[in-house]
């Protein structure tokens, strides 16, 4: 197993999203509604792996079968499918020592909330994402290329700020 690498945050991952946000609407143009950058590469300062992860959000639910065959006929992603059963329905491309992963669901799908969520609380918050990095990096080091450890001993702290987030919401 490789290790597990989170690198220092850099400045070219807002670019970055943008140029795949903009090939995203013109493929998928007139069947999506939103395009969002999430995960640790959407929030400036904090240490992330070198993947940007972007949601796409449909118009409808019912558009999700033609924008997956859409993004399919793209010949630089690979698909992934559902793999958690939640309605995104995955692909990932790499890009030299970039890569995306995007995802594609429908409208008020509970995943993306929860990532939007999390995004703006850390985005907000500059002392969570400074304990989320310092997790993150506690964490690579300690996973030895295991992604069930380095994942499940963020999930606690995830959960945590998503609570706080959406009763911050209401």
């Amino acid at each position: 197993m490789s290790a597990i690498q989170v690198a220092p945050y850099d400045e070219s991952w807002p670019h970055l999203f943008q140029e795949e946000r903009g090939r995203l609407l013109e493929l998928l143009g007139e069947i999506i509604d939103e395009v969002h950058h999430v995960g640790s590469t959407s929030i400036a300062g904090l240490t992330a792996k070198r993947k940007i992860d972007i949601d796409a959000v449909l118009r409808e639910s019912t558009h999700l079968p033609e924008a997956v065959e859409r993004v399919k006929g793209r010949r630089d992603f690979t698909f992934h499918g559902d793999p958690y059963a939640d309605g995104m329905w995955t692909f990932t491309s790499g890009h030299g020592s970039y890569g995306y992963r995007l995802y594609l669901c429908g409208p008020d799908n509970p995943t993306h909330i929860k990532r939007i969520l999390f995004r703006d609380w850390l985005r907000n918050h500059p002392d969570d994402a400074a304990t989320y990095a310092a997790l993150k990096r506690q964490l690579a080091a300690e996973a030895g290329g295991d992604w069930k450890f380095y994942t499940g001993g963020k999930s606690n702290f995830v959960a945590s700020i998503v609570e706080q987030a959406a009763s911050h919401c209401l």
